[in-house]
């Protein structure tokens, strides 16, 4: 039931937003300027365990992830922006190379406002992905097939941001953001929680 609310969720959202664009088309707003690029990031991440077996403590996990993604936007006017994300951020932990890769996309929407070669901007993504998670114990008792546990699932996911573009030139931006991804889905026991912070470049299509 949860997922089906979340699902309708969604789809109001674009049916709303494709109205918008229509309607801004209607309008004569030039919906030809768009921008696009790739980011990398990190961060700190932290708040997952995983439970290998009762014999031993919870693996924790935390640390900064490392992760390479990109974005695309149509400018539907001065202060909408709508398009889409993607990203995959892998997080190795503990001393036995246990590692939790998240990979995760969706529909993006944000809100630029120009301040002479800077432009500030808010906003959130709407998606979901796939969690892949290893976990190794270092205990010398357990054979190669119990000492590790191997687990990946699905998630519906909603990511607010806050971020800052500045003009190297009309075509090429530096971009740098801050953003906190937030489960919709039933959190699980290894989800991590924390900031990431994104660096990177795009490049902006403006029609004449």
């Amino acid at each position: 039931m949860l997922h089906k609310k979340w699902f309708l969720f969604l789809c109001s959202i674009i049916i709303c937003f494709q109205t918008t664009a229509q309607n801004a088309s209607n309008k004569k707003i030039n919906l030809q300027t768009y921008s696009g690029g790739m980011m990398f990031h990190t961060g700190y991440l932290s708040d997952g365990k995983v439970n290998i077996d009762n014999s031993q403590a919870p693996v924790q996990l935390q640390g900064s992830p490392l992760g390479i993604g990109g974005l695309l936007r149509f400018h539907v006017n001065k202060h909408f922006r709508i398009g889409g994300e993607g990203y995959t951020s892998t997080l190795h932990y503990g001393k036995n190379k246990s590692y939790m890769t998240l990979g995760w996309g969706g529909l993006l929407l944000d809100s630029p406002w120009k301040i002479n070669h800077f432009t500030v901007f808010a906003g959130t993504t709407i998606g979901g992905g796939s969690v892949k998670n290893i976990a190794v114990t270092d205990n010398p008792s357990h054979s190669i097939e119990t000492n590790a546990i191997y687990r990946k699932y699905p998630v519906m996911l909603i990511d607010p941001f806050i971020g800052m573009e500045y003009a190297i030139s009309l075509k090429i931006h530096l971009i740098t953001k801050i953003d906190w991804i937030v489960p919709l889905s039933e959190k699980q026991s290894d989800w991590v929680t924390g900031p990431r912070v994104y660096l990177g470049i795009v490049f902006v299509h403006e029609k004449k």
